[in-house]
């Protein structure tokens, strides 16, 4: 033989010892995060959890048996409806090699808050096959996503936004062996803009001022807006409708009155907020109707957001105007007064 052949004959061997170290120390690593997973007992693992059988058990047709207890009743979870939204949203999708304790990725999510005026919502499938709004604490999950609002009132999604979620969710996506997946940043940022351009022009917010006769108490006039009808929602005060979603808010000068800070108050002002109120083909003549009212209370002065005084004579026209733009937004598929179209036009 040949030192040629001897020399090939050698180098198959050595490949062989490589190739079978290699699958005992993959095999090593699984079993050990198999046990790290499954702590040491002493039933089998796999039948450990059942109860004794008594004797043979004949099959049978009509009710199911079940091990619950009346005072231990199991319910079984049902998975969330709510979805990524694919309009609004650019998603990543973040999928693990084996199920991770929610809690965890909890924990981990913290570096996810990427930007101050995008939220970002997240999404989960637990290792039964269920879909969670969130990250359940107590069950584990097999994969994730990322879902950040592409445009609002403060513009679109920039790419600075997009690459510091997509470098956060690789960092996650790392410490739990996962891959990330979602679209090119040249997309996402398209998309932003066309959103972006659609909803400025479907955004329309509508203004009154009642006009004080000089400062007066903030304690009179809240007690006097709250007796005329206005109830406090949120931070502000607001008529509301049938449905409880604020028609209109009002505001002391132009601060909302849970953040007013001074004792006297010598302007109200009245916002209707046409994406953030339900739909309502006389939202104009009832938000000037209450401004109105308010006058002969307080003895004030009703100007429209130019300072030029209010002609009752012009409520019906207007009513129609602010008709159109509600119908143009249920049509662009944002329905007024909805916690999605909010989300937009924040």
């Amino acid at each position: 033989m040949s030192d040629l052949q001897i020399g090939l004959v050698a180098l198959g061997v050595v490949l062989i010892l490589v190739v079978v170290i290699f699958n005992w120390w993959q095999d090593r690593r699984i079993r050990r995060r198999m046990q790290a997973q499954f702590p040491p007992t002493d039933e089998d693992p796999l039948l450990g959890g059942l109860p004794p059988t008594v004797g043979r058990r004949e099959p049978a047709l009509g009710a199911v048996e079940s091990h619950a207890t009346d005072a231990d009743p199991v319910v079984p979870r049902e998975a969330d409806t709510e979805e990524v939204d694919a309009v609004c949203e650019a998603v990543i999708d973040i999928a693990f090699p084996q199920p991770v304790p929610g809690a965890e990725l909890r924990d981990a999510a913290r570096s996810l808050a990427v930007s101050d005026s995008k939220p970002v919502r997240i999404f989960a499938e637990t290792d039964t096959g269920l879909h969670r709004v969130g990250l359940p604490a107590d069950e584990s999950c097999v994969s994730m996503q990322l879902a950040i609002l592409l445009a609002n009132r403060t513009g679109p999604l920039t790419d600075i936004e997009w690459s510091r979620l997509w470098t956060a969710a690789q960092s996650l996506a790392d410490r739990f062996e996962g891959s990330v997946e979602g679209p090119e940043l040249d997309h996402v940022i398209e998309r932003a803009a066309a959103l972006d351009e659609q909803c400025a022009g479907l955004d329309a917010q509508v203004g009154l001022a009642v006009m004080l006769n000089g400062a007066q108490p903030v304690e009179q006039v809240r007690n006097l807006v709250e007796d005329s009808g206005f109830v406090a929602v949120g931070r502000h005060l607001a008529w509301v409708a049938e449905s409880g979603l604020a028609r209109f808010t009002l505001l002391f000068d132009g601060v909302p009155v849970s953040l007013f800070q001074s004792a006297s108050v010598s302007r109200l002002d009245l916002l209707l907020d046409l994406p953030n109120s339900p739909s309502d083909r006389q939202a104009f003549s009832r938000m000037a109707g209450v401004a109105r009212d308010l006058c002969q209370r307080l003895g004030g002065q009703l100007v429209d957001d130019q300072g030029r005084e209010v002609n009752p004579a012009s409520d019906t026209k207007i009513d129609e105007q602010l008709a159109a733009l509600y119908a143009e937004l249920e049509k662009a598929g944002f329905e007024p007064g909805t916690e999605r179209t909010a989300r937009l036009f924040s």
